[in-house]
């Protein structure tokens, strides 16, 4: 039977992963760098668990000859994606992560010609961060083939965030905000340009930032200026101007490591249950070929959750030999409607 190596299983969003690939009947090796959690969630599912550091490069190269396909859970990525997809072309395996940082998208779309030549996929962003907002923003773009510009506009309703994010956010800080104009990606300030936005709800006010989809977006439309924004309460978005005149000071390691340090004794491991099931998000995509434009919008289920559903049919498919060589994006590998296929989820034309 074929397997799957699920590394950094035990953090919050492994956790969930493992949960429901047990469900859809995955035969799942966990892996990561603390044996004491793995052991436990292993004794738990009745699997086997491999521990080592990404850094033990034989230890990850013999862990990767017992599987097919690798699901890539432990951030931040742009410390950990390098080492297991290089191994992964190293080894011929299929690489699957569920990061959204901008870094590691650009890195793996670097390396598509070796991954084609290894015949394996590299899938980055197979989570929240970028299913949904890659399948919509390939589905505008679909209606307007010659757009030259793209806005995408995020909304989370009733979930929260993981003390993995959190983290991931901060290591990133430093890389304020992103944009792609031309065709290039450009830094620019905290809260950038904040603007106001109607998920259906009455006008939200949402910033810039830095969202995967600055990437992956252009490699799956082509489109060359994209902006992606996200609702936040008026007090993280003046955090945000704020960060523009402390920003230097939160970028250097000693004060990276100790927030890091704090966020995981003030910020829970990730939303609970309840909020698993109950919250949702909105995302509006426009694109504009500058004389018309198209707009359409999603609704998910919540954020964390869908990470579960998505990242484990991404893997499902690819036991089942359903994959295309090389760098993709989840639309570009599986079409603009692979997001519909999973309950809760609606799309409509705006």
């Amino acid at each position: 039977m074929k397997k799957i190596l699920v590394y950094g299983s035990y953090g919050y969003t492994g956790q969930l992963i493992v949960e429901h690939a047990m469900k859809q009947g995955l035969d799942l090796i966990l892996a990561g760098r603390d044996e004491v959690q793995l052991r436990a969630q292993a004794e738990k599912y009745n699997l086997q668990y491999r521990a080592f550091s990404l850094h033990n490069t034989a230890a990850l190269d013999s862990a990767l000859q017992e599987v097919d396909a690798v699901l890539h859970c432990a951030g931040p990525f742009v410390l950990t994606f390098r080492q297991m997809a290089e191994a992964c072309i190293r080894n011929k395996k299929h690489y699957v992560d569920i990061s959204g940082e901008i870094e590691g998208f650009e890195a793996l779309a670097k390396m598509d010609e070796d991954a084609k030549h290894a015949g394996v996929m590299l899938l980055p962003g197979g989570g929240f961060d970028v299913v949904p907002s890659d399948c919509l923003s390939a589905y505008t773009a679909g209606k307007l083939p010659n757009a030259t510009s793209l806005n995408l506009y995020i909304k989370s309703i009733g979930s929260g965030v993981s003390c993995g994010t959190a983290r991931s956010g901060i290591e990133n800080s430093h890389r304020q905000g992103r944009i792609r104009r031309d065709g290039k990606i450009q830094t620019v300030p905290g809260a950038w340009h904040v603007k106001r936005v109607d998920f259906g709800r009455g006008a939200n006010r949402v910033v810039s930032i830095g969202w995967g989809d600055v990437s992956t977006a252009y490699h799956s439309t082509g489109i060359p200026n994209i902006t992606t924004y996200m609702s936040f309460p008026d007090a993280m978005i003046n955090g945000l101007y704020l960060s523009r005149v402390i920003g230097p000071l939160l970028y250097m390691r000693p004060m990276k490591n100790f927030l890091k340090w704090l966020i995981g004794i003030l910020i829970p491991a990730g939303p609970s249950k309840e909020k698993n099931k109950s919250g949702f998000s909105l995302m509006i995509a426009e694109v504009s070929d500058g004389t018309k434009s198209v707009r359409a919008k999603l609704r998910t289920p919540e954020a964390y959750y869908l990470t579960a559903l998505t990242s484990v049919e991404i893997m499902r498919r690819i036991l089942s030999s359903d994959y295309k060589a090389g760098f993709q994006t989840p639309s570009t590998a599986y079409g603009a409607d692979f997001i519909m296929q999973f309950d809760e989820v609606t799309r409509e034309d705006l």
